[in-house]
């Protein structure tokens, strides 16, 4: 496992830098995703602006000012902070950057570097506003398109879907959240995805409605984008192993000693490793006898790898497990003594070929609204299949124990059919409407 990139590049290059702490494996991957998704995203805006199914807006600007006090002091302030943290970190020395999170919320930095970035980001916007400057300002009307507004969709959706993944998160996980309340909030780990997807959702339909984008045109859109993002993000789950993953698999236990290895056991083996760690498993389950810890025993076929079938996690990024013998490492050195279905992986296979099966539909359906309708039904359909094996929290409702993911995965598939069935619908009688 790689809790951040310093452990990647020291692993696969040999290179120590101590600033690459700060970028979480996690982090890494969801960016990669944003990204990902951005460009798919404009591809396809563009795509139905050529098509005229999406149109421009006219927006009066000023052009020709010089850069204001406002916007130098945000430069410099903006400039500032990625010297005196970011930079810093990389500049400091590995006992204060052992703990990022902790530096990145101190006072420790480097006000030389701050400074000094600081003055050249307000000296740029100021140069940059030089060069346009005109004798008298003008009133200029410009088109934007819906293309053009993908980095701000981007941003919103980031702030927004950050926001609910850690409201979802702290719901699902109350008791430590009562525990310690600013951790928790402040923590860059422990995100749901589905919290991040709702709060996303109605803060762009206010930014489409306030820039008069159809919203039934951009959730089709959206929808292979969200997919494909949705796989690199398991990725990020998967390296940095985030705790996100399954239940025990029976069938193995991690061989002491060497955390990279499983090996197979008999139902005897399995038990005796399960009461020498009893402590370690009830606390994470939450149980009072080793007896209701679910596991499932599944024998990897000859011809894959045993890691696809139980994995061990060694050095995950949330220390979950007991100690690997003979590491040195400060932070992440636990691993989990009966290994577990990295289920990440598997839904970043899924998802992958799920964002080929909606890309694939995108001109296929052409009733606005019912691409994104097909993708909270295969969403949904995915995720609660995977949760069968998953670790999360149970509610208890009258009798039913699901968890909180396979409840929003079914109102998911129960969305999606309705909006795909209410979207044909009235696409047919405005046809006949019109026939009319």
């Amino acid at each position: 496992m790689y809790p951040n990139l310093y452990y990647a590049f020291k692993d696969l290059f040999g290179v120590s830098l101590n600033g690459l702490r700060f970028i979480n494996s996690f982090g890494f991957f969801v960016a990669l995703s944003f990204l990902a998704a951005a460009y798919i995203l404009t591809l396809e805006l563009k795509r139905k602006e050529r098509a005229g199914l999406l149109s421009f807006q006219e927006v009066k600007m000023v052009v020709g000012k010089q850069a204001g006090i406002g916007e130098l002091l945000l430069n410099f302030m903006l400039g500032f902070l990625l010297g005196y943290k970011i930079i810093g970190l990389f500049l400091s020395d590995s006992k204060t950057t052992a703990d990022p999170q902790q530096f990145i919320f101190s006072s420790e930095g480097s006000w030389p570097i701050g400074i000094a970035l600081g003055l050249l980001f307000a000296g740029l916007k100021w140069w940059e506003k030089h060069k346009q400057k005109l004798d008298k300002p003008e009133e200029r009307t410009i088109r934007i398109w819906p293309h053009d507004r993908v980095g701000d969709l981007v941003i919103y959706a980031a702030l927004f879907g950050f926001l609910g993944a850690k409201i979802f998160h702290n719901l699902e996980n109350w008791q430590d959240f009562k525990a310690n309340p600013i951790e928790a909030l402040l923590s860059f780990s422990g995100l749901t995805f589905y919290g991040g997807l709702i709060c996303a959702a109605v803060a762009i339909y206010f930014y489409s409605r306030k820039h008069k984008i159809s919203f039934r045109q951009l959730c089709d859109a959206i929808a292979p984008a969200l997919i494909l993002a949705y796989s690199l993000g398991r990725v990020g789950c998967q390296v940095a192993g985030d705790g996100d993953w399954g239940v025990l698999n029976s069938q193995y236990v991690t061989v002491p000693g060497n955390s990279s290895k499983v090996e197979m056991v008999d139902s005897t083996r399995f038990q005796q490793t399960l009461q020498a760690h009893s402590s370690f498993y009830l606390r994470t389950f939450q149980v009072n006898n080793v007896s209701e810890i679910p596991h499932i025993s599944v024998k990897a076929p000859g011809w894959l790898p045993n890691w696809l079938f139980a994995y061990s996690y060694p050095h995950n990024v949330v220390n979950e497990g007991v100690r690997i013998p003979g590491c040195e490492d400060e932070q992440y050195c636990n691993q989990l003594p009966i290994p577990v279905f990295p289920t990440p992986f598997y839904e970043t296979v899924v998802s992958f070929f799920l964002f080929l099966f909606l890309w694939s539909l995108r001109k296929k359906m052409k009733v606005p609204g019912t691409l994104f309708g097909v993708y909270l039904i295969v969403n949904g359909i995915e995720r609660f299949f995977v949760e069968q094996i998953r670790v999360n929290t149970k509610y208890d409702i009258f009798g039913f124990h699901p968890t909180q993911a396979e409840i929003i995965a079914v109102a998911l598939i129960i969305a999606g059919a309705a909006i795909y069935f209410v979207m044909k619908k009235r696409h047919a009688a405005k046809t006949e409407t019109a026939k009319a």
